[in-house]
C-alpha cells in the first residue's frame, strides 16, 4: 500500500529555517544594539569626565588671572624702568662728555690771542663764535681742537674782520662734531 503524507513538511522546515534566521538576526541587532549602548554609555561617561576636568581647569585659570594680570603689570614697569634707565645712562654719558668737551675747548683757547664769546652745544653738534688777534691763531685753535679725542670734524663756517677797541681782530665761527669714546664713558658711568 501506499502511504501518502498530507503534511506539508517542506513548508513547515522553510517556516522553521526562515524563523531560526530571523530569531539569529533579531539576537544579533539586539546584541549589536547592546554593544552600541555600552560605547555610548562610555563615550557619554568619558564627555563627563572631560567637561568636569575643563570646568576645574578654568576654575584654575581664573585662579591665577589676578597673577597674570600682576606679571603683565610688572613686566609693563620693567620696560618702563628700562627705558628710564637707558635715558638716563645716556644724560650721564651726553654730561661727562659735555664736560669733557669743555675742558678741551678751555684747554684749547690761547687765552692772550683769542676769546670764546658763545660756545652752544646740541647733540653731537658743537657750535663755537669768538674772537682772536689773526688767522694763524685761529688755525691753531682749529688744529688743537683737531687732536682732542671728544671733538672731531673742525670746520671753519664763518670768518670776518672786526674792530674791537679801534683794532681789526678776527671773528669766527666753528662748527664741530662732538664724539664720546666708548671705553671711558662706559668707565665714568659705572
Amino acid at each position: 500500500m501506499l502511504r501518502i503524507n498530507l503534511l506539508p513538511i517542506r513548508q513547515l522546515k522553510k517556516r522553521s529555517k526562515a524563523r531560526n534566521q530571523i530569531l539569529v538576526f533579531t539576537t544579533l541587532f539586539l546584541f549589536f544594539l547592546l554593544i552600541l549602548g555600552a560605547i555610548g554609555f562610555l563615550q557619554a561617561t568619558k564627555i563627563s569626565n572631560v567637561k568636569d576636568q575643563i570646568a576645574l581647569l578654568q576654575a584654575e585659570k581664573k585662579a591665577y588671572d589676578p597673577i597674570l594680570k600682576k606679571m603683565k603689570e610688572l613686566e609693563r614697569a620693567k620696560t618702563d624702568l628700562e627705558r628710564k634707565i637707558s635715558v638716563i645712562k645716556k644724560l650721564k654719558n651726553d654730561s661727562v662728555t659735555t664736560v669733557h668737551v669743555l675742558d678741551e675747548v678751555a684747554a684749547s683757547v690761547d687765552s692772550k690771542r683769542m676769546w670764546i664769546k658763545s660756545l652752544k652745544q646740541q647733540g653731537n653738534s658743537l657750535l663755537l663764535t669768538g674772537v682772536a688777534l689773526d688767522n694763524k691763531t685761529v688755525a691753531d685753535f682749529m688744529d688743537t681742537l683737531k687732536l682732542s679725542k671728544y671733538v672731531s670734524a673742525v670746520n671753519l663756517s664763518n670768518a670776518s674782520l672786526v674792530k674791537v677797541s679801534g683794532r681789526n681782530l678776527k671773528s669766527f665761527s666753528l662748527a664741530c662734531s662732538v664724539d664720546s669714546p666708548k671705553k671711558e664713558t662706559q668707565k665714568t658711568i659705572q
